[in-house]
């Protein structure tokens, strides 16, 4: 039987045909079922076969009431759903299966979203790879000797490649936007606080964040309407309403756009700021207004996730001990070397070592002479991009500074994954909202990411620019085609 392609179409382009019954929910899933099983990517851990086909099949005698009914996503697997394995991608929770929906899971079900499984992703959400999982690397769509970007790898390489409509991942230094950058997609991180993290098994708490990553700009803001909004089970949520497809399609003369010289040192790759610069001389002639500025204190970023980001992560993941849930050690002589035991062999390298940085960060003196320090520089960084947004709208530069590399590459030094990030990370300290767009690729074709930053809570103006440069490129972007074109 030849395979559909329907999971290639947009949103609203499925939802014409839901409404007019020219195909159904169950056709969608088990397009879903067939890509992924055909797929060597490793992008799912966990899959929910028996209970989407079934659900797919009830919305059949229903009527389609949104333009998300019955489309087929995926969720990162450190996200909660109810009776379905979440894992982390760490062998400390390969058994574990909640017994509650995560907010955004929740408001996707009342949306009649069909969730096809749990994606693979580096271990507890720490690593730019997708090499840390526990359950494999994960490989990138547009060439598979490289990698995703990571964390939230599996969800980028499952819509990259098709094998659904659109995924959810989080963010924590670059979590989405990275990958995103890196598989040709498009993903967000929001406003620290715009979508609920309750389910969100926590890595960085004053830093996490989840988000929507999809094939195009109007599907995203779509899905970032779904999940967005207060929530009592998380007060860091905030009661803001807003219709984010509003501003698609809107003006952009006189906008007014930053880009920090830090964002285009010689760190960045030739291309990838080459391609910025096109964007930017575009733009330009657009009328907007874009200027070179300096943002101070954003060399610190990677000091500042250390100490912060690993110190919360050390504390968030010290629940994880054998004795309550998880996994537990089978032979030990007292309840010190279970503790020891358990977690030596439950987490893996990068998670252990991490754990070890925020333990020693947080460890008597050193959270006067570490921690308070950065949480000082962190207000300073923040104030710095506080101001900037007082003249301007919106602040852009590369997601990466390089683009998708080998699988192996960086697994020999642990500081270097953390430079994958040295753009995006700042972000998440400033608690901004932030994509990652699809702009064009480099001469080996592999897709290049433009960051857009926006003040908070202003996602709106993130989109509006997004949308249209993602009008004026029309890049193609799926991988599959790409195979074709090379074949």
């Amino acid at each position: 039987m030849k395979r559909t392609n329907y999971l290639e179409k947009s949103f609203k382009e499925l939802n014409e045909l839901l409404k007019k019954k020219e195909i159904t929910p169950t056709m969608l899933v088990e397009e879903a079922f067939t890509r992924i099983e055909e797929s060597d990517l490793n992008a799912f851990i966990t899959l929910n076969k028996e209970e989407a086909l079934k659900e797919a099949k009830e919305l059949e005698s229903m009527e389609v009431d949104n333009v998300l009914f019955g489309l087929p996503i995926a969720i990162k697997d450190n996200i909660t759903a109810k009776d379905l394995r979440t894992t982390c991608a760490s062998h400390m929770l390969e058994e574990f299966v909640p017994v509650y929906d995560a907010t955004v899971v929740s408001k996707l079900k009342k949306k009649h979203m069909i969730i096809i499984g749990k994606t693979n992703m580096d271990e507890f959400a720490m690593g730019s790879t997708g090499e840390t999982s526990y359950f494999g690397d994960i490989l990138n769509p547009w060439n598979k000797k490289l990698v995703p970007g990571g964390s939230s790898s599996g969800s980028a390489a499952s819509v990259s490649a098709r094998l659904v409509t659109s995924a959810l991942g989080s963010d924590t230094g670059g979590s989405i936007r990275q990958p995103s950058s890196f598989c040709g997609i498009v993903g967000l991180k929001p406003t620290y606080g715009r979508v609920s993290r309750y389910g969100l098994i926590a890595f960085g708490s004053s830093l996490d964040q989840i988000g929507p990553m999809t094939k195009n700009v109007e599907d995203n803001a779509i899905l970032l309407n779904a999940i967005a909004g207060v929530d009592e089970n998380d007060y860091t949520s905030k009661d803001l309403e807003d219709d984010f497809t509003s501003y698609l399609g809107r003006d952009i003369r006189d906008l007014k756009i930053a880009v920090p010289t830090y964002f285009m040192s010689d760190k960045v790759d030739e291309e990838v700021r080459e391609k910025v610069l096109e964007v930017v001389h575009h733009l330009m002639k657009q009328g907007c207004i874009v200027d070179e500025i300096e943002l101070p204190y954003l060399e610190y970023a990677i000091p500042l996730y250390q100490i912060i980001g690993l110190g919360e992560a050390s504390s968030n993941l010290a629940r994880y001990d054998g004795v309550k849930y998880g996994y537990k050690t089978k032979e030990y002589d007292s309840l010190e070397d279970m503790y020891e035991k358990t977690r030596s062999e439950g987490f893996g390298e990068e998670v252990k070592r991490r754990i070890m940085i925020g333990t020693f960060m947080l460890s008597g003196e050193n959270a006067n002479q570490y921690y308070h320090k950065a949480l000082k520089v962190r207000e300073m960084l923040t104030d710095g991009f506080r101001k900037a947004f007082e003249k301007y709208d919106l602040i852009i530069g590369p997601t990466n500074t390089n683009v998708a590399y080998p699988l192996g590459q960086k697994g020999d030094d642990a500081l270097k994954s953390f430079y994958d990030d040295i753009l995006t990370i700042p972000v998440n300290m400033a608690g901004l909202p932030a994509m990652s767009l699809p702009i064009g690729f480099t001469k080996e074709h592999l897709p290049i990411g433009l960051h857009i930053i926006a003040s908070y809570f202003e996602e709106g103006k993130i989109y509006t620019l997004a949308s249209y440069l993602e009008k004026e490129l029309n890049l193609s972007l799926n991988p599959e085609k790409k195979e074709e074109e090379t074949c």
